[in-house]
């Protein structure tokens, strides 16, 4: 499945990084820490997170993950954002809780 099927699906917004839109999601990551993900996420995930500084773009380049999701109606900074676009990661948004989000996705992308 890809970035742009989940968007529709789940009925995200899009800050920003549109040019990943097409990135193959192989699952899903959900931590606020980032040695966490830097730690532990895989490539082609998509990370959850209610962080919005542009530190989480340089994690999610750096893993390779295929997006990230701000949670609880945050908006990205806007040095993520730039980062974001600058990078081709999409930064997408929604306003419910990341336990809520993380099932949804788990449920999209195991069934």
């Amino acid at each position: 499945m890809q970035v742009k099927d989940i968007i529709t699906t789940l009925e995200l917004k899009v800050f920003g990084g549109s040019l990943g839109l097409d990135r193959e999601v192989t699952g899903g990551y959900t931590s606020d820490l980032l040695s966490d993900v830097m730690g532990h996420a895989e490539n082609g995930k998509i990370w959850i997170t209610l962080q919005t500084h542009k530190n989480v773009i340089a994690i999610a380049s750096l893993k390779e993950l295929a997006a990230v999701i701000l949670i609880k109606g945050n908006d990205p900074d806007t040095d993520m954002l730039a980062q974001a676009i600058e990078e081709g990661i999409p930064v997408l948004g929604s306003n419910e809780e990341a336990f809520e989000m993380t099932g949804k996705l788990y449920n999209l992308l195991t069934h």
